[in-house]
């Protein structure tokens, strides 16, 4: 499969080789939710806890005698029947890591990556370097490409500086390596722009 390169003019310059193992291939929608959902697992923290009757501050003494008082027996002011007392089967740290193989993520990456190629909505250019790190300049270039106010995603590697400074304060844009590249990622921006160095890595990661 060959597709356009251009540059930040929204010039042709040029066609790019892509396997059809990696860009053509059927989108499985199963897959993709499985893997999806793992990635949002996994961006929970987990680190929720309520203290339980052993934990609350408080005496361990009983409160009153157990009979003749009239009152309902006690034995303790950290029961969770009383206020302030512990909770019972509260939230406790735990991971909400959930395993997917390997072949699944790819899997996944190369039919969403397809889905946007099919939409032409997957921009190649063959540098997104930067002269200088500049918001303002950098929106016009989006323009340019016929990219504007929307979420897109930019894949580079890390050492395009320029790149990750002019886009990392405004919050429909995101910089991302190309080794860091995921099926969510992928789906939670409408565009993708990529350099043709990012693109040859994906695809011989993919294949």
């Amino acid at each position: 499969m060959k597709i356009e390169l251009k540059n930040w003019d929204n010039k042709v310059v040029g066609e790019l080789e892509l396997p059809d193992d990696v860009f053509a291939r059927e989108v499985s929608e199963h897959l993709v939710w499985e893997v999806v959902r793992a990635h949002l697992a996994s961006l929970r923290s987990g680190t929720h806890k309520t203290k339980e009757r052993g934990e609350v501050k408080g005496t361990g003494a009983k409160p009153w005698k157990q009979k003749h008082t009239g009152r309902a027996r006690a034995g303790s002011r950290r029961s969770p029947l009383w206020r302030s007392g512990g909770t019972v089967h509260g939230p406790r740290p735990r991971s909400y890591v959930m395993k997917v193989n390997r072949k699944a993520r790819r899997a996944a990456l190369a039919g969403v990556l397809t889905h946007r190629l099919k939409q032409e909505r997957l921009v190649a250019l063959d540098s997104l370097e930067l002269d200088e790190p500049r918001t303002k300049a950098f929106l016009e270039r989006l323009q340019t490409l016929g990219i504007s106010g929307e979420k897109a995603l930019l894949v580079d590697g890390p050492e395009n500086v320029n790149l990750h400074l002019a886009s990392r304060n405004r919050p429909e844009l995101k910089m991302l390596d190309a080794r860091s590249l995921n099926a969510y990622e992928v789906l939670n921006h409408r565009w993708i722009i990529a350099s043709e160095s990012a693109l040859r890595q994906i695809a011989e990661v993919l294949s």
